[in-house]
């Protein structure tokens, strides 16, 4: 699932960064940014599910509640010193006329950062009272979101209002309501976590389990995509304002119930076809974070300045290809490279790897 985020986010930002200004409006612009706009939600749906892997582990290890919620702060920590880390090598890359601004900008990874710290609340709970309180919360987040867009904001510092406001003049990647993704990636990742457990397969041999619970993960995708859409498409509301694109609560259940769908197709087809050797999509997925930031930095910074709003449709496609293979073999000597550097921890500082190495 990683892995087709990265496609996604790929052909999005080549086709927003290379194709003409005077074809923006031709339908397959238009179609890669519409499918564009599933890579965010898919990367925080991920994290979250990470998250809730995480927690669930260190549950299983009859740590204290405090170290577990610790340990999850940890992890938004690291993701937040991520995100500036990158701000910052774009601000060096400006020089030297630095856009300080851009220094300021929420991206994906900021909003990732601060709502796993909020959701890292769920990790002082049990598993089955995770789900239900971070999918309480994953809601609540949503259903705020066009109530939160509509407050006067005015006396807010500039930078709080790009990692908590819905509006066309702010970040993209607001708390509200993209923190939602995360809190539903959570809950979807306990699950996982539990169907795939050692005491869920001896009472469920053969991925019963798992194949049970991705049954209803499609039933549950069907019903919130054609509910959420039935009640967006009523003639009344019950927000004052709400914009379907940026704050609405039906969107994002539409969204989660894609995510559903996919989560379930990924599972069949890893199952059935890719269960074995390698997988270049997989090793997209693996490598995300350093292919998010190489490839950003090729496609928006100045080794294909000669590229921006210069090609058609069909040239920004070929683009997007060859941007694909290049971060495919990115992927493949990163891991590689990976590989070699735990290869040699081992070999160091265990005995059978230095056992192995005699």
């Amino acid at each position: 699932m990683r892995g087709a985020a990265v496609l996604i986010m790929i052909q999005c930002h080549v086709f927003n960064s290379f194709t003409r200004s005077d074809m923006r409006h031709s339908g397959a612009y238009i179609l890669s940014q519409f499918v564009g706009g599933m890579a965010a939600p898919l990367f925080l749906f991920m994290a979250g599910m990470t998250s809730g892997f995480q927690m669930d582990n260190l549950e299983r290890r009859f740590l204290t509640r405090a170290r577990r919620y610790f340990a999850a702060l940890k992890r938004a920590g690291y993701i937040l010193f991520i995100a500036y880390l990158f701000r910052f090598t774009n601000w060096l890359g400006g020089l030297p006329k630095p856009n300080t601004q851009d220094f300021w900008k929420v991206d994906i990874l900021n909003c990732m950062g601060l709502a796993i710290a909020v959701f890292s609340l769920g990790a002082l709970l049990n598993s089955a009272e995770r789900v239900r309180c971070v999918m309480t919360g994953a809601l609540l987040v949503a259903a705020a979101a066009p109530i939160v867009s509509g407050l006067d904001w005015s006396g807010v510092p500039t930078v709080i209002q790009y990692y908590l406001v819905p509006g066309a003049d702010h970040a993209q990647f607001p708390f509200f309501p993209c923190a939602a993704y995360l809190g539903f990636g959570i809950a979807a990742g306990a699950l996982v976590k539990r169907a795939g457990s050692s005491e869920g397969r001896e009472r469920s041999p053969d991925q019963s389990r798992m194949d049970n619970l991705m049954r209803w993960l499609v039933l549950g995708g069907a019903v919130l995509i054609f509910s959420a859409r039935y009640f967006a498409n009523l003639p009344f509301s019950v927000y004052p304002s709400s914009d379907f694109w940026r704050n609405s609560p039906a969107l994002i259940l539409i969204r989660v119930g894609v995510m559903l769908l996919m989560m379930a197709g990924a599972y069949l087809w890893t199952r059935r076809r890719a269960s074995h050797g390698w997988s270049w999509m997989q090793n997209l997925g693996k490598t995300s974070l350093p292919v998010y930031w190489v490839h950003v930095t090729l496609v928006y910074g100045g080794l294909t300045i000669s590229l921006k709003r210069a090609l058609t449709p069909a040239g920004s496609a070929l683009a997007a290809i060859v941007v694909t293979l290049l971060m495919t073999v990115l992927s493949e000597v990163w891991l590689q490279r990976k590989a070699r550097r735990i290869g040699r921890w081992k070999a160091a500082t265990t005995v059978a790897g230095q056992a192995q190495a005699a």
